[in-house]
């Protein structure tokens, strides 16, 4: 499972970039408060902003301190121009395919406005779930210390055959994975046997409580967390607003707690968490160190609205009406 060296207490030697291979997508939040009213309007704050699990990975690991953080994912010729601008404003670089045929994936973030600013998508994927074998080169490995693959890449036959190059090409190379498994419900469709099938040889396993929960059909997240630690070297389960478990060899190892957040937007509050992670990890840190980073990260996140950090252009922009 891997082949790099790591500190003592778990982390990555410092240095090497980070390649996220993932979803790039458009998300248009919808910020409503109480329940929907079936039939007729409910008033909302809409935007549109960039997202996709992948790049708003990609997008947190780089504010959170790494310097060189890739990004492999499949936009249609739509907003491929719009993506690619938004993701180098974040300091990301973009390794974008342009679909000839199908537009970039949208989600629709419905976000309840109430005290724990949950949300539900509506996702169309899009050309996201195109990716595939012929997109992949071992050469993008070049100067790559870890690798990333987004859950969403389990979910569609070209990205499966694409996830199966990537981890043949990681295990020549020696190249430490991680996966974040994206979505209990598309987890559920898929199977658990056949998702935990094609994830032999990752380092890294990155899941939600719910996640945790489904793969392994305990209901307790700790036990979860520390049955998935017998089959990968690290698990590392996001609990939202209890924080994070770090299990090793079939046990929780540390529990770091959330730190306080007012949510306006719970949308890719996981994904800051696991981009930095990844930072940490790379940085040198060891695996609780790291994940105290990726409460600080979620907790920030869900005081925004969208699933990427603030860069400069976007900080100017902002200023979001609020719902009534």
């Amino acid at each position: 499972m891997g082949g790099s060296a790591e500190t003592a207490d778990g982390g990555d030697p410092a240095g090497g970039a980070l390649l996220v291979v993932g979803d790039v997508v458009t998300d248009v939040v919808a910020r409503h408060r109480g329940p929907l009213a079936a039939g007729t309007d409910t008033v909302a704050a809409i935007r549109t902003v960039p997202g996709g699990a992948g790049a708003n990975v990609a997008c947190w690991a780089v504010h959170d301190g790494c310097a060189d953080v890739r990004l492999l994912g499949r936009v249609g010729g739509d907003s491929a121009a719009w993506h690619e601008r938004e993701l180098a404003a974040s300091g990301v670089r973009p390794l974008l395919v342009t679909d000839p045929e199908t537009p970039t994936g949208t989600v629709i973030c419905l976000v309840d406005t109430g005290a724990s600013a949950e949300r539900t998508f509506l996702t169309d994927s899009g050309a996201s779930l195109r990716l595939a074998p012929g997109d992949w080169s071992p050469a993008l490995l070049d100067g790559v210390a870890r690798l990333h693959l987004s859950g969403y890449l389990f979910f569609s036959e070209p990205s499966r055959a694409l996830v199966s190059v990537v981890l043949e090409s990681t295990r020549a190379r020696g190249v430490p994975v991680s996966v974040d498994p994206a979505s209990a419900g598309f987890l559920t469709e898929l199977g658990v046997d056949r998702f935990l099938d094609l994830c032999s040889g990752v380092d890294v396993l990155l899941p939600s409580r719910d996640e945790a929960c489904l793969l392994t059909g305990l209901p307790d997240p700790a036990d979860a967390a520390a049955k998935l630690s017998r089959h990968f070297p690290l698990v590392v389960a996001k609990l939202g607003s209890d924080g994070a478990l770090v299990a090793r060899s079939g046990s929780v190892r540390a529990h770091v707690p959330a730190l306080p957040a007012t949510p306006r937007d719970t949308t890719g509050a996981g994904d800051a968490f696991t981009g930095a992670f990844l930072a940490a990890l790379l940085a040198g840190a060891g695996s609780e160190e790291a994940a105290t980073a990726g409460c600080a990260a979620g907790a920030k996140a869900v005081e925004r609205v969208g699933g990427r950090p603030p860069t400069e252009s976007r900080r100017r922009r902002e200023g979001e009406t609020r719902v009534h």
